[in-house]
């Protein structure tokens, strides 16, 4: 019977759906919420538009370097974990032989098989310390690139958010359709990004999407009521 090779699919660019993730979300309702507020409190377009254009520069480039410097201490603490682990590979082998065991253990080797895994591993200081690295303290090597990846990823997918709900603004002369208009389109953006994000993320499509409409509806609401009552 002839067989048809396995192929396994596995989704791998996790780190930019997240970036991604964080400026959508962001971009998508905190300039809604602007704008949506100074829709209640003054009758000027061009005001509005001036703010949601300051809000999404500033917001940008505050979530693009949030990106950034997170990823650098990513960086910094893997190589500092890295640097200790090397050390004690070095300087406490028989502690950290011990831990190699109980990992093992755990996933119900007998002492047995363990012993030739622990006998490699002194041969291979290296990848025993990509072990410890991964499977004792659960970290992965960052990619170098990461810190600045990060940081255009975020402040990108935040410029693109923050023009839904500005947008109608620039091309809707009238305040009032303006504001109708940036409602109906963020909601839509809001459900669209919300049910994408399940998707790539492994949470329920449908539930993703009413989550994520509800968050941002309720912040734009609530910044549109503060307005009101403050005018």
């Amino acid at each position: 019977m002839p067989q048809t090779e396995h192929v396994e699919k596995h989704f791998t660019a996790s780190d930019t759906v997240r970036d991604i993730v964080i400026g959508m979300s962001d971009g998508l309702t905190v300039p809604f919420a602007l704008a949506a507020g100074l829709s209640g409190a003054v009758s000027a377009t061009r005001i509005v538009v001036t703010a949601g254009l300051a809000e999404i520069a500033a917001g940008s480039i505050a979530m693009g370097l949030g990106g950034y410097l997170a990823a650098k201490s990513d960086a910094e603490h893997f190589a500092s974990e890295q640097a200790r682990e090397q050390r004690e590979v070095r300087e406490r082998a028989e502690e950290e032989e011990a831990e190699v065991e109980r990992i093992f253990e755990a996933y119900g080797l007998n002492e047995g098989e363990i012993a030739p895994i622990v006998e490699a591993f002194r041969r291979r200081p290296k990848a025993w310390v990509d072990f410890m690295m991964r499977f004792e303290l659960g970290l992965e090597k960052p990619d170098p690139r990461r810190a600045l990846k990060s940081a255009l990823t975020i402040g990108g997918a935040y410029i693109v958010g923050g023009f839904v709900p500005l947008g109608p603004y620039v091309f809707v002369p009238n305040m009032k359709l303006g504001f109708i208009v940036s409602v109906l389109a963020t909601l839509i953006a809001l459900a669209t990004f919300g049910y994408i994000k399940g998707h790539f993320t492994g949470a329920r499509p449908p539930r993703s999407a009413i989550q994520t409409l509800f968050i941002g509806g309720l912040a734009a609401a609530a910044a549109y009521a503060i307005a009101r009552l403050v005018s």
